[in-house]
């Protein structure tokens, strides 16, 4: 199949091309800069710049696009650039397969959102019915997925992957915390009490790929793991794993320093189940978090 990728540069974008390629997958990459290879596309989402002629004749489009979210204080200038990030991209990839005649448009278009959708769900399980919650991320999360409705309105089977936290070593949310651990200062955030949505590396981009073989799935998708943990769970097993203590607490006030409004979301309670996957029979690699970390770890 021929698969464009938005975001291909990102962890999870690099790591999703190179799993399709070696599957036999031929892969374009939407780049902002000039292209230097046949496999390369520009585009300038955020002027809304994309020749829809440059995605005829693809089987889908992946859109994974957007600022990271990690590594910058979150002021009001860095949100409003998070949110035109993921909002503008999903926009005109959507406007451009809309474009299409409906023979050249690509059948599948996989959006990423987020389990931020659901907001603070405190120890309440929520599934994909569940409603958005309030606050800045459920908001980003309802712009984010109605931006591709234009791509659904032409008829295109649309997935929104309401990912959670993928752990691996090279990325994501798992990497700034090894080196605290490692070096015997690592510990809870906050109370610990939060549960946080993890899911393997190797479970995203197997569910990515299953997503893309099911043509009766669309809507929404909780890309997370069938059994969700506090953060005190995540951090003891890390530690264990490690063969480090996990002795410290990270005070929301010193995250709300370090981290701005991204302090609050960092203690949010999100106990997120991956309802769709679960009842369309996906075969996760890891169930528990013991197993994903013993994976990210290796």
């Amino acid at each position: 199949m021929r698969i464009a990728i938005a975001g291909s540069s990102g962890f999870l974008g690099s790591h999703l091309a190179d799993r399709l390629t070696n599957g036999g997958h031929k892969v374009t990459r939407l780049v902002r800069r000039e292209p230097r290879t046949a496999g390369e596309i520009r585009w300038d989402p955020a002027g809304g710049e994309l020749n829809p002629a440059a995605l005829s004749g693809m089987g889908a489009v992946v859109n994974l696009a957007g600022a990271s979210a990690a590594g910058h204080r979150w002021t009001e200038r860095y949100k409003a650039k998070f949110r035109a990030s993921r909002v503008d991209a999903t926009s005109t990839l959507a406007h451009a397969i809309a474009a299409l005649p409906p023979a050249a448009r690509p059948s599948l278009l996989m959006n990423a959102s987020a389990v931020g959708w659901y907001g603070d769900t405190g120890d309440q399980p929520v599934t994909e019915e569940a409603p958005a919650g309030e606050g800045f991320l459920p908001d980003l999360c309802r712009a984010w997925e109605a931006a591709t409705r234009p791509a659904e309105e032409a008829g295109v089977r649309v997935v929104r992957l309401r990912t959670g936290l993928p752990l691996h070593a090279s990325g994501g949310m798992l990497k700034p915390l090894l080196l605290p651990f490692r070096l015997f200062v690592g510990g809870k955030l906050s109370t610990g009490r939060q549960y946080m949505p993890w899911i393997s590396l190797a479970d995203w981009l197997g569910a990515v790929e299953f997503l893309m073989s099911r043509e009766d799935i669309a809507g929404p998708v909780n890309l997370a793991g069938p059994v969700p943990v506090t953060n005190a769970e995540l951090t003891s097993t890390l530690a264990r794993l490690l063969h480090r203590p996990a002795l410290f607490t990270v005070p929301r006030l010193a995250l709300r320093i370090v981290l701005g409004d991204f302090g609050d979301e960092a203690v949010r309670s999100q106990r997120v189940l991956p309802g769709v996957l679960e009842r369309q029979g996906f075969s996760f690699a890891h169930r528990d978090i013991d197993a994903a970390l013993r994976a990210a770890l290796r």
